[in-house]
């Protein structure tokens, strides 16, 4: 990837032997911290090394009457101010400089301070726009030219406000071996970056526990991102996660992918051990038949902070555990008790955010 603003902008971090070179290092950083746990090659999966980004979070710095997009400078030096990212996809990339000329044209760039893009592979945008102000009758109006002008759908953001110019959010097909599925993705909720990378991440998760058979329990499922597919997979998929939107997004996504086997339950994992082991009475599972699951298998994708103590005893019950990790420090740390009971017999790196340090793992662990 060239960039005019590699050593200055706080996006990109790793930079200086090209994109072979920092997943060289990241994959010699990982083969020896996770080397306690597992000792055979770490399988690696590639990301384009430009244009890899469908959702992405510029500032907007206003300098005089005029405005720009800005990023945080790499050594905390205030803000980089950038024409364009080669960061994120081809449609955002295109869309960056129209969406401000027409910003400065129609005269809605007052107290804007951020522009957050989320697109789909097709080229579906939705463009939330941050502001310091209350939005009035007259935003709404030129945010809904800019908008069929553009071909995208805008969200206008301000404290307790938010205006919805067409829809709130896209919707994303990923080709996984062969089989197309379908996520509607709401913006200001989680979802993966790079598109590509998750679509080997998924691809390879489903190979993993290709051979497990039953029914599989799914912790932090989010959207459903992996649930979708697994649920093609397995006899039955129960699964967990404590956001109402992302909820309410995953059983939407049941139903674009015509699935009917997945049961959602909105609780927070530590809840949902609680609940299982009799230690406390939730509502929210009084209509699920746990007896009528038959899980040895169970799959967790949890956030930088990884999982508690009580979660990964529990996890520890199940023969087979596959592990999805956006943070190696504390994969590190629950591996630790995994591997009390569980051996690793297979890890993944996936460059889910060239340039930096930061990689995705997958960890395969079986029960000894």
């Amino acid at each position: 990837m060239e960039c005019k603003y590699f050593g200055e902008c706080g996006a990109c971090r790793v930079y200086e032997d090209g994109y072979e070179g920092q997943l060289k290092d990241k994959l010699k950083l990982n083969k020896e911290r996770f080397s306690l746990f597992y000792k055979e090659d770490i399988s690696v999966f590639k990301s384009p090394d430009s244009h890899y980004r469908s959702r992405s979070e510029f500032k907007i710095w206003h300098i005089g009457d005029d405005i720009h997009y800005g990023m945080n400078h790499h050594e905390h030096k205030g803000v980089v101010l950038v024409e364009d990212c080669p960061q994120v996809n081809e449609f955002i990339y295109k869309l960056m400089p129209k969406l401000l000329v027409s910003i400065r044209k129609k005269d809605i760039g007052f107290r804007l301070f951020g522009a957050d893009f989320l697109s789909s592979v097709s080229g579906e945008i939705v463009v939330s726009l941050i502001y310091h102000r209350k939005l009035d009758e007259y935003w709404q109006e030129k945010a809904t030219e800019i908008a069929n002008e553009l071909g995208i759908y805008i969200i206008g953001r301000s404290r307790k406000q938010k205006l919805i110019v067409g829809q709130d959010y896209i919707t994303e097909s990923l080709n996984i071996d062969s089989e197309v599925y379908r996520f509607k993705y709401i913006e200001n909720s989680f979802t993966q970056p790079n598109s590509k990378v998750n679509e080997q991440m998924i691809s390879w998760s489903l190979k993993s526990l290709s051979d497990c058979g039953g029914d599989l329990l799914e912790l932090y499922c989010g959207a459903g991102n992996f649930t979708i597919p697994f649920a093609k997979k397995f006899n039955k998929v129960l699964a967990t996660e404590i956001a109402k939107p992302s909820i309410v997004a995953a059983k939407e996504n049941m139903l674009l992918n015509d699935v009917e086997n997945i049961e959602f339950v909105r609780m927070s994992v530590e809840e949902f051990v609680e609940g299982l082991d009799g230690k406390k009475e939730f509502r929210r599972m009084n209509e699920i038949d746990i007896d009528s699951y038959n899980i040895n298998t169970i799959f967790v994708d949890p956030p930088r902070s990884g999982m508690d103590e009580a979660s990964c005893r529990f996890a520890s019950r199940h023969d087979n555990i596959l592990y999805i990790s956006c943070n190696p420090e504390t994969l590190v740390r629950d591996l630790e008790i995994l591997a009390e009971t569980h051996d690793v017999i297979d890890m993944a790196l996936f460059d889910q955010f060239p340039y930096t340090h930061h990689v995705e793992m997958g960890v395969k662990l079986v029960k000894r």
